[in-house]
């Protein structure tokens, strides 16, 4: 690695890989502070996040907290549906586009409300998939002229809110997932006068690469065989409703990593568009789905937290794809839908949480000084701590000396176990063992081979850095399916980390961890973090957490919703932006609630605890009156860790 005095923002960059995985948005400034470019097309405004962090602080609003850059949201509907309007002019294309986002990406109101405000200018719709969505985007798809699609399994219940949609003026598409559906809403349809618009979901045979491929294909979850679909439609003609048969849909999955997977797609799902149109049903729309991806790891591959394309190149994939097929078909193109939420939503969003101490494995250690009657094994491994040789160079006493006390170590836990060698010895065996490997690793860190059991050595000697978070609220994803998350400090890049690390978190699960990170274009356990300084907090970020993570997280140990922070640029203020919003996180009395505890019970029974022993005098009445007052703010109080004060 380089030495800390040519440490270089470039150096910074090509290990926390900014500029890769940022989609533009975020990069490393001069300073070495993170910074956000919240509209790439407007450069000139660019936010510190150093500046966000202080204001945060300013306003006594406590960590951790999540951040979202709302200008970051409008962006990305704005280069979406750009893209679609530019590849579709390019191309020649006849249809437009109406795309949708789906709620199930990030369902919070502020998120939705920004989407609907930013495309309105291209007609932007809604996506909805159960019954309470169903409802949200009734009241929140204000956008003139846009499409709200309605997947997912439906009862009677949702057919009618769908159909109150239709009676509103609204394009509702009632896609149809299994065949008993269509029965269900043309009875409904026929009992209300109302002609519906319908989608049918098709099963094709195309498949997504990665994670979700399985939700692909013939036994995909969702949709109608090719056979249902032509009894679908042909059940809709003798009911004299195939008029309202409008939409084609087909999902092969999210996160696609692999652009092949997209252009299958679009050629099967073309030829059914085209025969469909041949056997006269009209279709107006095709809906692509989702699947977008997103560079979460920076390196543009197949890998399964990347992707090997861009925005425009699935877009013109998308486009160029269904031209092709309704050419050599000689049908008309039809309107294209995709359901992108992913790539809308999770740039916007990150996690910042505090730095609140340091775990090492061998953080500590006995005097080893030599005793006269010490076992052999202790005097082996001291020998090999105070040879010369291991403050050298060379490489073959290095491999002897780990060979030599990894075997000592293991004979001396035989002989603890055997009552061979005290409790003390073995102290002082380990407590030796340890600093020989930290010559080793000091060695090793500069060399361009390292043995395997080397680097097993290396990884358990980095620390652990306890973050105020919980893995299972704010990264669940990280702890379900091992997503890789991008994660970076928000300021000190200017300086040459030299604390590899994993990140722990204040759950007491062992499975509260983060330890697969992206550094330069490799997938460690560790990553390169800056020592701490007495008195100064450090921060870092989890970043590309927009989607799902904002709305997937769960109560594990009581943990609630973060503190949240709402940010807009703003080009004529001095740090370049504003807080628009503070939305406070859970409180401890919102969790237990959730969990049906009676918080106002608990603090009434823990009142007459502390009465009782003020009146048997083992509580001074003034002592009671402050650990009443100091329970009851506990339980109004945020479920993080509190930071100490200096």
């Amino acid at each position: 690695m380089t030495s800390s005095s040519n440490w270089t923002i470039e150096d910074a960059e090509r290990i926390y890989g900014v500029s890769r995985w940022g989609g533009g948005y975020f990069s490393v400034g001069d300073n070495g502070n993170l910074q956000i470019t919240p509209n790439p097309d407007s450069p000139d405004v660019r936010i510190d996040f150093k500046a966000v962090l202080s204001e945060i602080q300013q306003k006594d609003v406590q960590f951790p907290v999540v951040v979202r850059f709302h200008d970051i949201l409008r962006s990305q509907v704005a280069r979406l549906n750009t893209a679609f309007a530019d590849a579709i002019e390019d191309a020649g294309y006849q249809g437009r586009y109406s795309g949708v986002y789906p709620i199930k990406v990030n369902q919070m109101r502020e998120v939705v409300e920004e989407i609907v405000y930013a495309g309105k200018p291209f007609q932007y719709g809604l996506e909805a998939g159960s019954k309470a969505e169903l409802l949200a985007a009734l009241a929140m798809n204000t956008n003139e002229g846009s499409l709200t699609v309605l997947n997912g399994y439906k009862d009677e219940e949702f057919m009618r809110l769908a159909l109150m949609g239709r009676k509103l003026g609204n394009r509702m598409v009632v896609v149809v997932e299994k065949y008993s559906e269509l029965l269900l809403l043309v009875r409904i349809a026929k009992e209300l006068g109302i002609d519906p618009i319908i989608g049918v979901r098709a099963k094709i045979t195309a498949k997504g690469r990665g994670k979700w491929e399985s939700s692909g294909g013939d036994k995909a979850k969702f949709g109608l065989t090719i056979a249902e679909i032509i009894n679908a439609a042909r059940y809709l003609k003798s009911e004299g409703l195939d008029h309202c048969l409008k939409l084609l849909h087909f999902h092969i999955g999210s996160q696609l990593t692999d652009i092949r997977s997209v252009r299958e797609a679009i050629a099967e799902g073309g030829r059914i568009y085209a025969e469909l149109h041949k056997m006269d049903f009209p279709l107006q729309y095709v809906d692509v789905g989702g699947g977008l991806g997103i560079d979460y790891d920076g390196t543009a591959s197949t890998n399964d937290s990347s992707r090997n394309y861009s925005i425009q190149e699935y877009v013109s994939g998308i486009v160029n794809g269904m031209k092709e097929v309704c050419e050599l078909e000689d049908v008309p193109h039809p309107d294209l839908v995709s359901e992108s939420g992913r790539a809308i939503t999770a740039h916007h969003s990150c996690v910042v949480t505090q730095v609140v101490g340091e775990i090492r494995s061998n953080s500590s250690g006995v005097e080893t000084s030599a005793a006269d009657d010490e076992h052999i094994i202790v005097s082996n491994m001291r020998d090999i701590a105070e040879n010369p040789l291991l403050n050298g160079d060379d490489r073959r006493a290095m491999q002897q000396a780990f060979n030599d006390a990894s075997h000592y170590k293991e004979q001396a836990l035989d002989a603890f176990k055997l009552r061979v060698l005290s409790l003390e010895e073995l102290a002082k065996t380990e407590t030796l063992y340890w600093q020989i490997m930290q010559r080793l690793h000091t060695y090793y860190a500069d060399e361009d081979f390292i043995p395997d059991e080397l680097q097993e050595m290396a990884h358990s000697l980095s620390s652990q850095y306890l973050c105020n978070f919980s893995v299972f609220q704010s990264a669940a994803d990280t702890w379900a399916i091992d997503q890789l998350l991008p994660v970076a400090p928000l300021t000190r890049m200017n300086e040459k980390p030299n604390v590899s690390c994993s990140l722990v978190d204040i759950t007491c699960d062992s499975d509260g961890k983060i330890d697969q990170f992206a550094v330069g274009r490799e997938i460690t356990q560790v990553l390169p973090l800056h020592e701490l300084k007495a008195g100064e907090p450090y921060f870092v970020g989890l970043f590309l957490t927009g989607a799902y993570q904002d709305v997937m997280g769960d109560m594990h140990n009581l943990f609630g919703r973060l503190n949240e922070v709402h940010i807009f640029s703003y080009d004529d203020d001095p740090e370049d932006f504003y807080v628009e919003e503070v939305v406070h996180g859970s409180s401890v009395k919102d969790v237990l609630t959730i969990m049906q505890y009676n918080p106002q019970a608990m603090a009434s029974d823990v009142k007459r605890m502390i009465d009782r022993q003020v009146a048997e005098g083992n509580i001074k009445p003034r002592e009671g009156v402050q650990w009443t007052d100091f329970y009851e703010a506990c339980i109004n109080g945020y479920t993080y860790l509190k930071p100490q004060k200096p």
